[in-house]
């Protein structure tokens, strides 16, 4: 089962802050279908007392419980004389603003029906004191008060109203209420205290990955592929993230966003020339010269394959979606982002014209000495922001090598998230860069946020097929993704050339 914490959803309250209630009325669903077992609850012998899922505010701590035949009652204490906020919400229950319990746990043993799921085993993480539980059952039951020590059960008052109030309109009223339920039993999930647009559109394109169906009102077509639907902006974030893991330029690179398919980028080609005069010497004129460089948009494109029953069934399909593109996207990208010369790919830096090159000095043995002259032909603006570049292989070997002081040039990372490093400055490591052979350029060192310039234009979009691959169990995914990318600057970056 999966190890998220779930949040479900009553109590009596002292002056001293002793609080009781019914966390999980037995017998009967919540608000989104699930229904909990007698004998499924377990847990360490305390549990925090929060108010709304917040772990910022933990107000008491939840000390007895116990199964009974119509629920899990429990009991505990807010902490009203330490914190301010156990006092605050000590006074909304008593004056009924509050009026649940809600529990946050981890599922061990489920299983889903067509409504939800009925869960046999979970293990209990905290509980939250919240306006209105997940499980319509699970309300407050009673406020104690010290001078009478009786309880004033809150489910029975009623509520007197002026004769001079306005006549409410019940209709409307009930249906505000049934979307503040539906809001706070969704809200009631563990890091999420709020509904916020993100959640919906997620919901709705998992939905699209497993039905074929768009919601046009939280889901996006693709303008460019009326077919597709373009990943709500979490989903395309991450995956974006995910991508750098396989395409690890793009961590150094300058990555940006691009709304055209072509993308043209105003280049000096000339400059001007002062020279040093007198007093009444007569100036001379210059005339910078201009060009254009131009990074056009590429398309990548594939497709991704599931079986129906893991689309039914899996809780994560989004999550399965996006690993599997990124990876392939990433592989593909990483090897366009070096060598890319097809008119189909990006432009790779490696194939770029105009990029300098420092001699190695033997075609198969590479030289300390040709290493720190690449890093040293760099200007010292650019050296030090620059990223070395090569492939395991090469950098197996580099690891070995040593300067005129027999110290080690590659110098290990003895802090956490710290790369690599080579004359002190990071190394990254490309699967498609060429090994150390004759007349390679095995190494390239630069500036990448300044030099290279990478576009996305389209992060995401996928067009599910649930019917063509049916006859094998199977759905298929289209998924494409819109990127170009390109050097703009040769003059910060330097090759080694492995002699011929």
């Amino acid at each position: 089962m999966s190890d998220r914490i779930e949040i479900k959803a009553a109590l009596s309250v002292s002056d001293a802050g002793e609080i009781s209630g019914t966390a999980w009325p037995f017998g009967s669903p919540d608000r989104v279908g699930d229904v909990i077992e007698k004998g499924a609850f377990t847990g360490p012998a305390t549990l925090p007392m929060l108010f709304a899922h917040d772990q910022a505010q933990v107000i008491g701590v939840w000390d007895e419980f116990a199964e009974t035949d119509t629920g899990l009652t429990v009991k505990g204490r807010l902490l009203v004389d330490e914190v301010e906020r156990a006092r605050e919400v000590r006074a909304m229950v008593k004056a009924g603003a509050v009026s649940g319990l809600s529990i946050g746990f981890v599922t061990k043993d489920a299983k889903r029906h067509a409504k939800g799921r009925t869960i046999s085993a979970l293990e209990l993480h905290e509980i939250s004191i919240v306006a209105v539980p997940a499980h319509p059952g699970a309300q407050i039951t009673s406020v104690k008060s010290v001078s009478s020590e009786k309880d004033t059960l809150l489910e029975n008052q009623e509520t007197q109203t002026p004769a001079n109030a306005p006549e409410i309109d019940q209709k409307a009223l009930n249906a505000v209420l049934s979307r503040l339920d539906k809001l706070e039993a969704k809200g009631q999930r563990l890091g999420a205290p709020a509904i916020v647009q993100g959640d919906a559109d997620k919901k709705a394109f998992v939905s699209f990955l497993q039905s074929g169906q768009i919601d046009q009102k939280a889901l996006t077509v693709a303008a460019d592929a009326p077919a597709y639907v373009l990943a709500p902006e979490e989903t395309s974030g991450e995956f974006i993230r995910n991508l750098v893991e396989f395409s690890p330029i793009r961590a150094i690179a300058d990555v940006r966003t691009t709304a055209s398919h072509t993308i043209l980028l105003p280049k000096r080609t000339g400059i001007t020339n002062a020279v040093w005069v007198g007093e009444t010497t007569a100036r001379t004129a210059s005339e910078p010269t201009f060009d254009q460089s131009e990074i056009t948009v590429k398309e990548l494109a594939t497709y991704v394959d599931l079986s129906l029953r893991m689309l039914e069934d899996s809780g994560n399909v989004e999550a399965e979606v996006r690993l599997a593109l990124a990876e392939d996207f990433g592989a593909k990208e990483a090897t366009a982002f070096v060598n890319g010369t097809a008119a189909t790919e990006p432009a790779g830096f490696m194939t770029a014209a105009g990029i300098a090159e420092v001699a190695n000095g033997h075609a198969t043995n590479l030289s300390a000495d040709a290493l720190i002259n690449l890093f040293y032909a760099m200007p010292a603006t650019y050296r030090n922001r620059g990223s070395w570049v090569m492939n395991g292989t090469t950098l197996a070997t580099v690891r070995k090598l040593k300067d005129g002081n027999g110290n080690y040039l590659w110098q290990p990372s003895y802090q956490a998230g710290q790369p690599e490093t080579i004359l002190g400055r990071p190394v990254v490591e490309a699967l498609d860069m060429p090994n150390v052979v004759a007349a390679a350029a095995p190494i390239i060192f630069g500036d990448f946020k300044a030099g290279y310039r990478i576009y996305d234009r389209v992060a995401l979009d996928v067009m599910p097929d649930l019917l063509t691959q049916r006859i094998t169990g199977l759905a298929r995914f289209h998924a494409r993704r819109r990127v170009g990318a390109g050097v703009v600057r040769t003059d910060v970056f330097r090759k080694l050339k492995m002699a011929a």
